[in-house]
């Protein structure tokens, strides 16, 4: 775009010293030319000569306008080109936030699950929170900054939670950027939110809201996010 843009100013330009030069070559001409030499030509010649003058000007005139012209479309198209290359760069700048392509930061909750001597964290448990925060409109999660997608898989394999096939070890440290006061109060309703949930179950958590929670893009190569068999069609 930025080097369509470099060619068609050029192009502009181009076309504006040529129109200028030939502006001021006439006048230069004009002002060279032999006045005395000219009262002593004959009637008929001055005549001719003037005809041709005028043709010229008015053929430069009508070159003058039509290049205005060009110069207005150019711009235009200048214009409308920023400005669609404007929303299509944000479209695909939200897209790749949305889809886990880019590092973001935000307002949001920090969420620490423990191992404790009675009981562990299970995948199961952390499924569950980010469920629960996608309900209360987390725009981005993160476990022990691990980018959760929504085809992100938690499991447990070998005595260990895997999420999209990277091992994570207690303790677990959920970032949530969204709402921070949403958030925080979905995740904290009494009885019968998460935080009091798994408290009365003898399970470690704590939660705290921060203003400004940074969220790294996503790294696995689990989930590369490109379509297999998914094709694309036109309307």
């Amino acid at each position: 775009m930025k080097k369509d843009k470099i060619i068609m100013a050029s192009v502009i330009g181009g076309i504006c010293i040529i129109l200028f030069t030939i502006i001021f070559a006439q006048y230069r001409i004009i002002e060279q030319t032999d006045i005395t030499g000219i009262k002593a030509a004959r009637e008929e010649e001055l005549q001719t000569m003037l005809s041709s003058m005028k043709t010229k000007y008015e053929e430069m005139e009508e070159k003058l306008l039509d290049t205005q012209d060009k110069i207005s479309e150019y711009e235009k198209i200048i214009d409308s080109s920023d400005k669609t290359s404007g929303l299509i760069e944000k479209e695909l700048e939200q897209t790749n936030m949305l889809v886990g392509k880019t590092n973001v930061v935000g307002e949001g909750v920090i969420i620490t699950m423990k191992d404790n001597n009675n009981k562990s964290i299970e995948p199961s448990d952390l499924r569950t929170l980010v469920n629960e925060l996608k309900l209360a409109g987390a725009e981005a999660i993160s476990i022990n900054d691990k980018r959760i997608l929504n085809m992100s898989e938690i499991v447990e394999a070998g005595g260990y939670i895997l999420i999209d096939e990277d091992r994570v070890s207690a303790p677990y440290t959920i970032k949530a950027i969204g709402d921070q006061t949403y958030l925080s109060s979905a995740l904290s309703l009494k009885n019968s939110g998460f935080i009091d949930t798994y408290k009365k179950v003898g399970k470690t958590v704590e939660m705290k809201t921060d203003k400004r929670i940074s969220i790294s893009a996503y790294n696995s190569k689990k989930n590369q996010l490109t379509l297999k068999y998914a094709k694309g069609v036109e309307e």
